[in-house]
């Protein structure tokens, strides 16, 4: 009955495993290395574009600034009089009065307008760029990994395929030797496993498509398949000083928290500005209503500031200034410190692979396929063999796992740094 039970469950696994494969046999293999990942993100991310147009609005509010008010234009004539008719300007009768004026800023507000606005340009760029960085790093990691669990994946099926091969021969040969039973369970049973972990593996291979695929904008019957650089990296001499100054110039973020502090202190500037009332100039023209007729008149206008001095919107802006200035000092500091973390996780990523494996790669490999053979002879027992075949997964998927440790630590830099100061 077990052995009904566990063939029953071999053959499943088998089948689904086919119905994998030909799902993607049937889509489209996308080879990209990730310089052209890049090409197309650029091109392609709708957040991207979306956020360019957010520039776009910023740009177009700063011509709005520098507009002048329009003037204003007033009229007053006689609807109806003594002779009683309306609108009666007849024999030079009736009243008619116009007035046309202009608001004249000052103490530089419009100017300081024009600035406020250009700062929320110089925000919405850096926001753009922020989002760019935040996007290219979930590019950088997500094609890194996925290239990594490809090469899991091909660990998996490579011992699959030998463990499938092996537990057929002992199946053969159990039927005649019924001390071949416990081995033939206890190989079943690992197979079981690596299917298991095969399956997990395909599981995150498909979440990682998904995203590579909303970030590319690909067909949605596309399969990515990464291009990377196999082997050790060049370890690259850094200096923590100049990194930190390399991220306070290229940091998004950072420069966002610079131009929202400069916009503040800008604010307090036109605070202070609107306290000072405006001008009103115009001219007024009455027809018969004044001491004389045809009189032509000069009008100046300004609000008397006894009440009203603005002086809560200029504490506001004060303090504003000063939760501001906390803040981009935190950045600064926070900035430094990842500086020092991620520097720190690349070297030790980088020395820990100093050394080349693509040597002991193919030794272990020749060394697998050696005991395979000397399992079969009968030259070493199950348990050394089981041992072993465990240890073979371990230690390969180990070694991918560092390789990509090295990856994860060159973008965690590139984007703490907020440029690329190591190639990936």
């Amino acid at each position: 009955m077990y052995l009904k039970i566990c063939r029953s469950l071999f053959c499943l696994m088998i089948i689904a495993l086919s119905l994998c494969n030909t799902g993607f046999a049937q889509t489209d293999t996308l080879k990209i290395s990730f310089k052209q990942a890049e090409k197309t993100f650029l091109d392609n991310n709708l957040s991207l574009i979306a956020q360019k147009y957010n520039i776009s609005a910023a740009q177009a509010l700063v011509q709005q600034a520098k507009l002048w008010d329009n003037p204003t234009l007033a009229t007053d004539q006689n609807l109806y009089d003594n002779t009683h008719s309306f609108f009666n300007h007849s024999n030079g009768n009736g009243e008619v009065y116009a007035v046309i004026s202009q608001i004249i800023k000052t103490a530089g507000k419009r100017g300081l307008n024009v600035q406020l606005a250009k700062d929320g340009v110089m925000i919405q760029q850096a926001q753009f760029s922020d989002l760019m960085r935040n996007l290219h790093y979930n590019l950088q990691l997500d094609f890194a990994q996925l290239a990594n669990l490809n090469e899991q994946a091909k660990v998996y099926h490579y011992e699959i395929s030998a463990g499938t091969t092996l537990v057929g021969k002992i199946e053969h040969a159990y039927k005649t030797d019924k001390t071949k039973y416990k081995d033939f369970v206890r190989l079943k049973a690992l197979l079981f496993g690596l299917e298991n972990d095969m399956v997990d593996n395909s599981r995150q291979i498909n979440a990682l498509e998904t995203e590579l695929k909303v970030l590319l904008q690909t067909k949605s019957t596309a399969f990515i398949l990464p291009v990377v650089q196999n082997g050790s990296y060049a370890q690259v001499k850094l200096n923590v000083m100049d990194l930190i100054e390399k991220a306070k110039n290229n940091r998004a973020d950072y420069l966002s928290a610079r131009y929202v502090l400069a916009n503040a202190q800008h604010n307090l500037k036109y605070q202070k500005a609107l306290a000072i009332p405006d001008v009103t100039i115009g001219v007024d023209y009455d027809k018969v209503n004044s001491y004389a007729p045809n009189y032509f008149g000069l009008q100046v206008g300004f609000a008397l500031p006894f009440f009203n001095r603005n002086q809560g919107n200029i504490r506001s802006a004060v303090y504003d200034i000063q939760s501001k200035e906390n803040t981009f000092k935190e950045n600064g500091l926070r900035l430094e410190n990842a500086i020092v973390a991620t520097l720190e996780q690349y070297r030790v990523s980088a020395e820990l692979l100093a050394t080349k494996h693509e040597d002991f790669n193919e030794q272990y490999d020749q060394l697998f396929e050696s005991l395979l053979n000397d399992y079969q002879s009968g030259k070493i027992g199950l348990v050394d063999f089981v041992d072993f075949f465990d240890s073979y997964k371990d230690t390969k998927l180990k070694l991918l796992q560092q390789q990509y440790n090295l990856q994860k630590a060159i973008a965690d830099l590139n984007f703490t740094v907020g440029t690329s100061v190591v190639n990936l």
